[in-house]
């Protein structure tokens, strides 16, 4: 399992992995993948510290897949190229999580429209339409959308929503989106 989230407290240049060996959540550890030091990426304890975008996702996983290792990656100042060498490397029975959120503080009308032009750039698979005020985690979403569209695969939305919608505050919203990709033409 690859795990790709932006670096939100610790300012770093490329992509880095953990140091440690294992990460633990209150439904147990998940051990490191050992294909995850054969990346060549620099491993930092003090930019997974305090990173909650990738630890967000472990219990839903562990509650998914009960026994599995991970590769969790997180993404800095980096360039979608280099997010999509390290993909190509671990793509072969890898499964991929990209965590991000989509816009952030906009009020809730004005979530809703540009996170519907996110979702639709991403159903296309459409890398070029995503930037910064659209994704913070634009880079690993960037970099996974042009290895999933030159792999062939297609996209899906699930559902797409803002913090607005469950707070009932739409002064100030984040929005959220889920996806699913499927080879070929399952989508």
């Amino acid at each position: 399992m690859v795990l790709l989230g932006p670096a939100h407290y610790v300012g770093i240049r490329g992509l880095a992995l953990p140091a440690a060996d294992a990460l633990a959540t209150p439904l147990g550890q998940v051990d490191i993948d050992p294909l995850a030091l054969t990346l060549g990426l620099p491993r930092s304890s003090e930019v997974h510290a305090r990173e909650h975008s990738l630890e967000v996702q472990l219990p839903f996983l562990q509650t998914v897949f009960p026994d599995f290792t991970l590769i969790p990656i997180a993404v800095g100042q980096a360039d979608r190229a280099e997010v999509a060498r390290v993909l190509d490397a671990v793509w072969e029975g890898s499964q991929v999580v990209i965590s991000t959120d989509l816009s952030h503080y906009l009020p809730h009308h004005r979530a809703q429209q540009l996170d519907a032009r996110t979702a639709e750039s991403i159903v296309e698979m459409n890398a070029d339409a995503i930037d910064d005020a659209q994704a913070c985690g634009n880079a690993g979403l960037r970099g996974f959308l042009d290895v999933a569209r030159r792999r062939g695969m297609r996209a899906r939305q699930l559902d797409l929503r803002n913090s607005g919608d469950t707070s009932g505050d739409h002064h100030r919203v984040v929005g959220y989106g889920a996806f699913a990709f499927f080879e070929g033409s399952r989508a």
